[in-house]
């Protein structure tokens, strides 16, 4: 991204910026310009100057996020990837590989935010002061487990543990595959709810989530599992049919695990051990 030059302010953009900020809207519509300004054309245009002089950053149609003070003469400042997915579009939370990221199950950083939602979004991979984006639609049913946080005035909404692995289960593609998963849950042994990890697997409602948990849980040699009574409960979730331990691989399986109604499509090496 190219930064632009700082521009100084009139009186009135001044006034406008201050009015917001004080209002404790860092990112805005332009309704709320409206509200200030009043609705028309002018106010348009007094955005579109305010953006060409650096004092806002545009994030997408009829939004925009206020860059402050801290950016510097040469406005050069980003605002965290984590707070501007939840502006660009409603009920959103951070999800997947970003989640497992955020908490710590992975040592990769993934180069994309991943941004899970119920809410429609024409732009599904939006790029945002240099930052990318991809916007996940999933059904009602599947958007829970979450965990919010403070950065600085705004609330930020991240999917919990738990259901960060049942999502990267869902989506494998979207975590970085399930050898990627049993990492994590290697990394965060000893820190998963296996009661309410039980609990969502029944609001979930996918089979195949079941399957591909209870088979790497059983595989990874955990040094704090979840209780026998725990596994069983998983059994009775079982659904009919075979599911690949990984749709993301072409991989044709090694063989099956009847256990779990598992095809094993990935090589015993891909599959983490403890050190």
């Amino acid at each position: 991204m190219t930064y632009r030059n700082i521009i100084s302010l009139s009186d009135a953009e001044a006034s406008f910026l201050t009015t917001l900020a004080a209002s404790g809207k860092q990112i805005f519509a332009t309704r709320d310009a409206y509200d200030v300004l009043g609705e028309g054309r002018a106010t348009r245009d007094a955005l579109a100057r305010l953006v060409n002089k650096g004092w806002l950053e545009r994030l997408e149609k009829g939004k925009y996020l206020i860059v402050p003070l801290e950016a510097g003469p040469n406005r050069t400042w980003t605002e965290d990837a984590y707070v501007i997915a939840g502006h660009l579009v409603s009920h959103a939370m951070v999800g997947y590989w970003s989640a497992l990221n955020y908490w710590n199950l992975t040592e990769q950083i993934p180069r994309v935010t991943y941004v899970q939602t119920t809410g429609r979004k024409e732009r599904r991979t939006p790029q945002v002061l240099g930052m990318r984006f991809r916007i996940v639609r999933v059904k009602p049913r599947k958007f829970f487990g979450c965990h919010a946080y403070r950065a600085g005035e705004f609330q930020v909404k991240v999917t919990d543990r738990e259901k960060t692995v049942l999502d990267c289960l869902d989506r494998p593609d979207l975590s970085g595959g399930v050898g990627e998963v049993g990492k994590a849950l290697l990394t965060g042994d000893g820190d998963f709810d296996w009661d309410r990890m039980t609990n969502y697997l029944q609001r979930f409602g996918s089979g195949a989530v079941v399957k591909r948990l209870g088979f790497l849980v059983e595989t990874v040699e955990l040094t704090h599992p979840p209780e026998p009574a725990t596994v069983n409960d998983w059994l009775d979730f079982l659904t009919a049919g075979i599911s690949r331990l990984d749709p993301s691989t072409p991989r044709k399986p090694h063989r099956i695990a009847t256990r779990w109604r598992i095809e094993v499509n990935l090589p015993e090496e891909a599959l983490p051990r403890p050190t």
